[in-house]
């Protein structure tokens, strides 16, 4: 109703907007949602290839944006205490860590990799540094199959 007589007034269609003094009610903020173990060994069982292992890892243990993880590069990572330095929103640079099961995957997938491309996920044919759109395309094909 509010919208309405605020739209009225502001066509001309009232002199004087009756409801200009009512205040809105706060909207309450939502309450993050968040996986269960299960739904974590799911996923980690549903990863088949190394890459795919490797990208869930680095995600699940660093909590970085699918925008940080296809920036990153492997001159960005340091190995000796299982950190890599992440250029995030505001082309800001922090530091996160990983666990050992990421580190193992990591290496794992860049071991296998024949190419020198420096960026950390590249695709699969033709390597070149992965995009956002076919980062979120990998992971939505491991979450269907969980």
């Amino acid at each position: 109703m509010k919208s309405f007589f605020r739209w009225s007034h502001e066509e001309g269609y009232l002199s004087k907007n009756p409801t200009s003094k009512i205040k809105e009610p706060k909207v309450g903020k939502r309450i993050p949602k968040y996986l269960t173990e299960r739904e974590i060994e799911h996923l980690r069982e549903s990863c088949h290839s190394a890459m795919e292992k490797a990208i869930f890892e680095f995600m699940f243990s660093t909590g970085c944006r699918i925008g940080e993880i296809v920036a990153l590069e492997k001159n960005h990572i340091n190995w000796s205490n299982q950190s890599a330095i992440v250029r995030g929103k505001g082309d800001k640079k922090r530091e996160v860590y990983f666990n050992t099961r990421c580190d193992i995957w990591l290496k794992r997938y860049i071991e296998s990799r024949t190419d020198n491309n420096p960026a950390i996920f590249v695709t699969v044919r033709q390597p070149h540094k992965m995009s956002v759109a076919q980062m979120r395309y990998i992971i939505k094909r491991i979450s269907n199959r969980a």
